[in-house]
């Protein structure tokens, strides 16, 4: 379905120049990030954004095709395959889409012609963590009101269970928000695709284990769908995920982790750290290098993130994505194993 639909979204991408009018960024701090300016100055404005539309378009479609087929046309083997359910897969599958119209929004405004030096100015970034917080804020309140969940999974050898109560909220609110900063991976061709469909595979795999056939194969749409992105992502890339592609499937990706913890009786949370490294990774680099400079005055890396760093002392772009593939692929394999054998 995303091989489908990607034609023509590239028509309408390239015919409306849906692409950064200007190269260059500033950082969070509003300073110029020179060296990163320079590694990207030609790419940003000849490559649409709003690639991620591949992704959420196509497990939207798919969803919803199978979903009217088993509801209007009789057949034991469409209602098999119909995994629209309200105890899997209703909530993954609005977050991912509220999230990607949010992002799509977003991207919109980026493309957008710019009277000033850099880029035009999208959603800023306090506004989109607000509106992250919000989504996760509801789901959260779902969950511990709804669904009673209020602790997170231990193997048995651990205890079973760490109960947070209350508590339980804001840490709900806090893993999504974190994983959601952890989308700036998206800045080399081909290097949030492969990442993500390694983290969603995992958790697809976590899924089907402990029998919630629903969400397992929802999280097989999602990779079907990043698969069908990164076939026209790799070097050089056709168009670039962008927010409408990140901010969905990583808000999408820690609703998943906690529907895979006590709703399943794992610990997709515990294993969430693992499994998702090179996020996390990524932004402990942000971090480490926000804190150096106010602090010692001085950067940790050329560029942070740390992909961007790999990319300024010299390592061409496919090497960085491919050995990000190498790595997100162990780190996939770690953490399904460990959540298999807890």
């Amino acid at each position: 379905m995303g091989i489908l639909i990607t034609p023509p979204l590239t028509d309408f991408l390239y015919k409306h120049k849906m692409w950064k009018k200007k190269s260059g960024k500033i950082d969070m701090g509003g300073q110029d990030t020179p060296i990163f300016n320079e590694l990207h100055k030609e790419k940003q404005v000849n490559t649409p954004r709003m690639g991620g539309v591949v992704v959420w378009g196509s497990v939207l479609i798919t969803v919803s095709v199978i979903w009217l087929l088993a509801e209007f046309v009789s057949g034991p083997t469409l209602i098999n395959l119909d995994i629209l359910s309200r105890s899997q897969t209703w909530i993954p599958l609005a977050t991912l889409i509220i999230g990607a119209l949010v992002g799509l929004l977003d991207d919109y405004l980026v493309t957008r012609p710019s009277e000033s030096k850099y880029e035009a100015a999208g959603i800023p970034l306090k506004k989109r963590l607000f509106v992250v917080s919000i989504i996760a804020l509801l789901c959260a309140l779902w969950f511990y009101l709804k669904l009673d969940v209020n602790s997170i999974g231990l193997p048995e050898a651990l205890g079973g269970f760490i109960y947070l109560g209350a508590f339980f909220v804001p840490f709900f609110i806090l893993v999504i928000v974190a994983i959601y900063a952890g989308g700036v991976i998206d800045g080399i061709d081909g290097l949030s695709g492969g990442v993500l469909a390694s983290i969603f595979g995992a958790y697809g795999g976590i899924a089907f284990y402990q029998q919630q056939y629903d969400l397992a194969a929802f999280c097989a749409a999602v990779v079907g769908g990043i698969l069908a992105f990164l076939w026209f992502n790799i070097p050089p890339a056709r168009y670039y995920m962008s927010d409408t592609g990140m901010m969905g499937l990583t808000i999408t990706l820690g609703i998943v982790a906690f529907m895979t913890d006590r709703l399943g009786d794992g610990y997709g949370i515990l294993v969430l750290p693992i499994i998702a490294l090179p996020l996390v990774v990524t932004v402990l680099s942000n971090i480490i290098q926000v804190l150096s400079k106010k602090f010692r005055g001085k950067k940790v890396f050329l560029v942070a993130p740390l992909h961007h760093h790999f990319e300024a002392i010299g390592w061409p772009a496919y090497k960085v994505t491919m050995r990000y593939w190498i790595f997100s692929l162990i780190c996939a394999i770690l953490g399904i194993t460990l959540a298999l054998i807890g």
